[in-house]
């Protein structure tokens, strides 16, 4: 199945790289509806799926939480404690339900793998997407909570703020903050997709059941820790701009 969505392309072509599926004319130019921008609909139709049982389910839920409930609260309530303990009990309210969407979203982009997609967030159009909604926020959070001197002297840091050598730095470590994000999500994530396309297009026939230990570690465990690591720097970064407490 060439160019499509799905990784196995035969019976021993592996194929992870993203292909244009619909061209489609857009003011007079020609651009194409990818395989990423499938996969990316995919997960989010799967999560407007979850969030629709998952609303169905709590309108319904029972005192003593069994199943399904059981799991929503669960993940709700850990999630929740990580984002408060991370933000405090200021930032933490207005950014839980970001968070808590943005975690769902690359966590299931991380794990698409396991079903064959190609991950979305091993293409860098989405984690850099991903990574400059968390530069906006910064330094929206910025501008809205700290005043104007504040926000100069923490530029010209660690010098005073009438001696400005510093500032260039400062300047290139904000600026280099949705790279760097948008960067270790998508190499790592790229890196495992590669991994596995070359264990199965090398070892063709070779390639059955063991493999799943490799599927284990680069989708489920790598895709879990980067998945946590991009929301808690985002966190960090947000944070940074409230009081803790």
């Amino acid at each position: 199945m060439s160019h499509a969505i799905l990784m196995e392309s035969g019976a021993n072509d592996i194929d992870f790289m993203i292909h244009g599926l619909i061209p489609v004319n857009f003011f007079g130019h020609e651009v194409w509806i990818t395989t990423s921008h499938v996969c990316i609909l995919i997960v989010v139709l799967l999560m407007l799926a979850l969030g629709i049982a998952g609303n169905i389910k709590m309108r319904h839920a029972t005192e003593v939480p069994g199943g399904f409930q059981n799991i929503l609260e669960l993940l709700v309530e850990k999630l929740e404690g990580i984002v408060y303990g991370t933000m405090g009990r200021v930032a933490a309210p207005k950014f839980a339900n970001y968070i808590l969407t943005i975690f769902i979203f690359i966590f299931l982009s991380n794990i698409s793998g396991l079903f064959g997609l190609r991950p979305p967030t091993a293409d860098y159009g989405t984690t850099l997407a991903l990574g400059l909604i968390t530069f906006s926020l910064i330094h929206i959070t910025q501008f809205k909570n700290l005043p104007l001197k504040q926000i100069w002297k923490d530029m010209c840091s660690p010098l005073p703020p009438w001696l400005p050598i510093w500032f260039p730095i400062n300047l290139i470590s904000e600026i280099a903050v949705p790279i760097s994000l948008s960067l270790r999500l998508f190499a790592n994530v790229l890196s495992g997709t590669v991994m596995m396309a070359l264990v199965y297009g090398l070892l063709s026939k070779l390639a059955i059941i063991w493999p799943a230990a490799l599927h284990l570690y680069f989708d489920l465990f790598s895709g879990a820790i980067q998945t946590y690591v991009f929301c808690m720097l985002t966190m960090t970064y947000i944070s940074q701009n409230y009081e803790t407490e």
